[in-house]
């Protein structure tokens, strides 16, 4: 409980300061952790520091694991007993989804710094909203400043650690001491239990608050009165740029699925798992991350299906007008009295109006394509595939995904 206060109290004190400025809108930096990191020197003064943060918190909460494993020789096999290599997910728990989680952040911090602004630049947000959006930038800037976030992800992570004995996987901890007796761990599984699972957890946690936090703009940014263009060639109304954002969560999706991979590729190697028993599991990951991480697109139905509404409703009236006219004067052989919808370059030719009411109907509500989806899928399933190509040759896979998508 002491330990619980000082910790709010020091995160108290690293709100105390101003917002980052609207234009420079962040989902990463100068939140609560972030800071606690450059308090800590691990963060610099400018920039995110990524690289360097990755390696101290994948060596922290993998390399006294590895040194006590080697020094009690738990390291590799011995005496038909299970060791810490081949136990391939607590060591890609450490050494490869904690680093993916915070090469994220930089990812994240590229791609919101360089394509808020082009909200305003494309002309989606008028001038007069322009202030509005500054403002739903500063909210949000607030908001992922908060301890409050961050105070129910320590709490979850401490309602975890505290029953970490009943819910730990005590076959993922066989390696650090005798099978089935918790009690008799050594230093390397408490460490694994208490410090390596912890750090995991909370970047695991810091970036479902992320997508939250995403999901929140999206929301706000689509009440505002956007100038939607139904008929733009991207296919989303000028909104399919922020497909790019799912690339952030790419490393992220990446880290889950590898450790979830590596705990079934230790199962099929080492106790004769069937791949093909795990194809429920499996699909069941791959559902869940795509819903998770795809959730803060679907903000933008509402207002899509309603500008293709009432865009089918005006330019179905358009080319109405514009194809009476064209009868009035070329098949009644009739005076026009309404020269300027013929003479109109905009319109053009019969075929070219009607071009226009064909693009307004094949309109995406949700802006999100092909390469948004590969973003968040093949990192979903890379992991996945490296399992069952233990037991299935890559080649029969390739050839049933192919056969699958054509």
């Amino acid at each position: 409980m002491c330990a619980d206060v000082k910790w709010a109290e020091m995160a108290a004190k690293l709100t105390d300061r101003e917002s980052d400025d609207a234009s420079d809108f962040s989902l990463v930096r100068n939140d609560l952790l972030f800071r606690l990191q450059r308090q800590l020197g691990l963060a610099p003064a400018e920039g995110l520091g990524t690289g360097r943060r990755a390696l101290f918190w994948a060596l922290l909460a993998w390399l006294p694991i590895a040194v006590w494993a080697m020094a009690t020789g738990h390291l590799l096999a011995r005496g038909g007993g299970e060791s810490l290599l081949q136990h391939f997910g607590v060591n890609v728990r450490c050494l490869v989804a904690i680093p993916l989680f915070i090469a994220a952040e930089g990812v994240s911090h590229r791609l919101t710094v360089s394509l808020m602004p082009y909200f305003v630049t494309s002309g989606l947000v008028s001038a007069a909203d322009v202030p509005r959006f500054r403002t739903i930038l500063r909210d949000l800037a607030r908001l992922r400043d908060t301890v409050y976030p961050w105070v129910v992800i320590l709490a979850l992570v401490v309602a975890v650690e505290s029953v970490a004995m009943s819910v730990a996987d005590t076959h993922e901890l066989i390696w650090a001491g005798p099978p089935g007796d918790t009690a008799a761990l050594g230093f390397g599984g408490w460490w694994y239990l208490y410090v390596a699972r912890s750090i995991f957890l909370v970047l695991l946690l810091a970036w479902v608050w992320r997508v939250i936090l995403l999901l929140i703009l999206f929301l706000r940014i689509s009440r505002l009165d956007l100038k939607i263009v139904p008929t733009h060639p991207d296919g989303a109304g000028g909104l399919r740029f922020i497909e790019r954002f799912p690339r952030a969560f790419s490393p992220v999706l990446l880290g889950i699925s590898s450790v979830m991979a590596a705990k079934w590729a230790h199962d099929v190697v080492y106790h004769g798992t069937d791949v093909q028993s795990l194809r429920v599991n499996m699909i069941s990951l791959a559902v869940v991350l795509l819903v998770i991480f795809s959730a803060p697109y679907l903000m933008w139905i509402g207002r899509l299906l309603s500008a293709k509404k009432q865009a089918l409703l005006d330019y179905g009236a358009l080319v109405g007008d514009h194809g009476r006219l064209v009868r009035r004067r070329w098949i009644e052989k009739g005076a026009v009295d309404d020269e300027a919808i013929l003479a109109a370059p905009e319109l053009g030719p019969v075929a070219d109006t009607v071009a226009l009411y064909e693009t307004v109907q094949k309109m995406s509500i949700v802006p999100l394509g092909k390469a948004a989806f590969l973003a968040l899928a093949v990192p979903i399933a890379i992991p996945m595939l490296a399992v069952i190509a233990i037991q299935i040759p890559l080649k029969d896979i390739l050839l049933t995904l192919l056969k699958t998508l054509a």
